[in-house]
């Protein structure tokens, strides 16, 4: 059986990142791009690598046009999906790109976003623990048709964290996550900080003293693997490259945390994930090495000094960070092979 995407927001990097993936799908056929201000534009005027889609006609982002589909896209900035969604029928898949539908509280959306909280969907990343049982969220996305694909910084701090919470071998207090970015996390839209002249050859910090918005989402997260609440200092920064994202979180140990043991329960945790690759002793990831891919590799060590966890992790921002999860996530809604769409490599050099 085929199935139909529409994908809204086709023009922007997360939507066009989404196009990639779909149009190497075996199983779903992109029949609709929609955009805002791009309306009626040529697609491969937009997004010249698109070449299998590029004849294809951009047409306005309406519940009309969207409609009719099996799987909708919805890669718009947070507040726009809610509205459309809601007009969507039940019965289509609609995957929300956006932070609309991310978090359960609806005091953490107004402190962070404001505004309306849509409620909460299912989260898009198979792969998290999600209680201490180990159980994962892969087991609440079968048959879903309502999906909350993540943030791309809550995607490698949850997965960097949720075997350490859910084991209980860190203290879920004092957790330190500094993360590094390219560019592509910001968007397509002009920005003067953005610019090359602005970037190549420096990095700067975002978001500074909790106020970036994923905090939350990456709390929410680890406070369902671990059943504790939590809390955390969440740094971003921005790097001068196009994609890719490094995180590096940091957390006290319990008693009797050792390097042994939390490598067996890393181990353990990801040992039938295809995406998720915990490297071998000595080896350390690198943002160079799953870009464009839908894989993620981590590496940790306990500092014996500070009494703490160091986890580093790599995962492409616009894949495994948005796309990729999206993807990913529908293969196991509609019952498809987990990875169909999604065998990338990572580049090299």
């Amino acid at each position: 059986m085929t199935y139909t995407a529409a994908v809204s927001g086709a023009t922007g990097y997360a939507g066009g990142e989404v196009l990639r993936l779909l149009a190497g799908h075996p199983e779903i056929t992109v029949s609709t791009v929609t955009g805002h201000s791009t309306a009626g534009q040529r697609l491969g005027s937009l997004q010249p690598h698109l070449h299998a889609l590029a004849d294809m006609e951009v047409v306005e982002t309406t519940p009309e046009n969207l409609s009719g589909h099996d799987i909708v896209f919805l890669a718009l900035p947070h507040g726009q999906s809610a509205e459309i969604a809601a007009q969507l029928p039940e019965n289509t898949v609609v995957v929300d790109a956006g932070a609309d539908h991310r978090l359960e509280s609806s005091e953490a959306w107004d402190a962070f976003y404001g505004g309306d909280h849509a409620g909460h969907w299912p989260y898009g990343l198979p792969e998290l623990i999600i209680d201490p049982s180990g159980a994962k969220q892969r087991e609440k996305l079968g048959s879903a048709t309502r999906i909350a694909v993540p943030g791309c910084y809550p995607t490698g701090s949850l997965l960097a964290l949720a075997p350490a919470v859910a084991a209980g071998l860190v203290s879920t207090r004092d957790i330190v996550i500094v993360s590094a970015s390219g560019t592509s996390g910001a968007g397509k839209a002009s920005k003067p900080h953005l610019l090359g002249a602005e970037v190549m050859g420096s990095m700067s910090p975002y978001g500074v003293g909790g106020g970036h918005r994923h905090t939350p989402e990456i709390e929410q997260g680890l406070g369902w693997a671990s059943g504790q609440d939590v809390s955390i200092s969440f740094t971003p920064t921005l790097a001068p490259m196009p994609r890719g994202i490094l995180t590096t979180a940091t957390a006290p140990l319990t008693e009797g945390t050792t390097l042994e043991t939390a490598l067996k329960a890393y181990q353990d945790a990801y040992a039938d994930e295809l995406f998720i690759h915990v490297l071998p002793q000595g080896q350390w990831p690198t943002t160079k090495s799953v870009v464009g891919s839908n894989h993620v590799a981590l590496q940790l060590a306990v500092d014996p000094h500070a009494n703490r966890l160091i986890v580093s992790l790599v995962l492409d921002n616009l894949t495994k960070g948005t796309a990729g999860g999206a993807v990913q996530s529908v293969n196991i809604a509609l019952g498809l092979p987990e990875t169909a769409g999604l065998q990338h490599q990572g580049l090299a050099p």
